[in-house]
Formats: C-alpha cells, structure tokens, sequence
C-alpha cells in the first residue's frame, strides 16, 4: 500500500522524514536536515508541487485522507528547503544555527 496519493511515488522516500504536523516541527526537520537531504527533497518535490496542489485544491483539511495529508504536510515542508535551497545556500548552516534560539508559537 502507497503512503501518498497515485502520482507521487517519487516522493515516498521522503514521507517520515519530511512530512511533520505543525510549523515548529517543519523548522526543527530543516535544521537538522543534511544539506544532501534538502537537495535531494527539493529535487523530487519540485516537479510535484503543482500537482500536489491541484489534487488538494478545494478539498477542508478535515476530509484528507492519510495519504492527501501526508502528501500536504510535504508541500508545507517544501518552502522551508526552498528556502534554505535557493536563497540560503551555502549560508543555510549558519541560519540554522540562529533560528535555534527562536521559538515558533501558534497565535493566540
């Protein structure tokens, strides 16, 4: 049995290590993510992004089965290595050092 929807395959490899259930858990993988296992993610989920969404678009979070919710916790991982893939850089170690001392709340 898939852990993600039919379409996705190519990011199965990636499901428990970069699907995660709130943005504080999302921060905590990309900071200790190697710099080879951003690449690799953002490589794979690229392609997929678009997709992804067109599949989810318009459905209540609610109503996602298992496979749609990992398959959106993944595309909310995503701009988290965009980031540190295409802006960050080189520099991505040095941020994640930082962004260890921030705390990420949900609102009140």
């Amino acid at each position: 049995m898939s852990a993600l929807p039919k379409g996705f395959a190519a990011l199965e490899p990636f499901v428990g290590v970069w699907n995660a259930p709130d943005l504080a858990a999302r921060a905590v993988l990309r900071d200790d993510s190697s710099e080879a296992g951003r690449l690799a993610f953002h490589a794979a989920m690229q392609p997929l992004v678009v997709p992804a969404l067109d599949r989810l678009d318009g459905k209540q979070l609610d109503a996602l089965d298992v496979a749609e919710r990992r398959l959106f916790e993944l595309l909310l991982a995503y701009p988290h290595v965009a980031m540190a893939v295409e802006v960050q850089g080189d520099a991505e170690a040095k941020h994640a050092a930082s962004r260890r001392h921030m705390r990420i709340t949900p609102p009140a």
